[in-house]
């Protein structure tokens, strides 16, 4: 659609049309939230690399698919879909949703010889592909790994917290599964 009714993109062209149209796409229901297998990653991954092809500039054409995410000024859907887990956890901890965080979280126990911040959180065991890749369960090794400025921030909002889980997420992998 987006290819059919526009012809020529700038770069501020394009990032206004993706966040209307293409991106709420990607991002519809859990399955296209939060995949684990690599083969449903990387279908969504071409939707996202073919739209960043649409981009009127023959410069940005031949560069590689991580450059054009930079210089357009969007994220990958893996960091963004990591960045969306951290916020809802620290939405969940703080009590800033109208939902008991204990319905998918608990605390550690073991604050002896924890390094970092206070709202560590501990990984049930699961054998079970569904339970393994669920949200209380992927988010725990990203969140316990952010340093207590990120977690101990008065909001998501403000500049300590973006400024702080940026950076931290272009190195994290989503991938860590231990």
């Amino acid at each position: 659609m987006v290819r059919r009714n526009f012809r020529h993109l700038d770069i501020d062209d394009f990032r206004l049309i993706y966040k209307t149209y293409i991106r709420p796409h990607l991002e519809f229901c859990i399955q296209a939230r939060s995949p684990h297998f690599v083969k449903d990653i990387e279908v969504l991954e071409i939707v996202q690399k073919a739209g960043t092809n649409l981009v009127g500039l023959p410069q940005l054409r031949k560069c590689s698919y991580p450059t054009r995410l930079k210089k357009i000024g969007i994220t990958s859907l893996k960091d963004r879909r990591l960045r969306g887990d951290m916020i809802e956890v620290y939405k969940l901890l703080t009590g800033k949703e109208q939902i008991d965080y204990k319905q998918f979280f608990r605390l550690a126990d073991n604050h002896y010889g924890v390094r970092g911040h206070n709202k560590k959180l501990s990984k049930d065991r699961s054998s079970l592909d569904t339970r393994k890749f669920f949200f209380s369960q992927r988010v725990v090794n990203s969140w316990n790994s952010l340093p207590a400025e990120v977690v101990n921030a008065e909001s998501v909002n403000t500049e300590q917290f973006q400024e702080c889980i940026r950076p931290r997420l272009c190195h994290k992998d989503m991938d860590d599964r231990s």
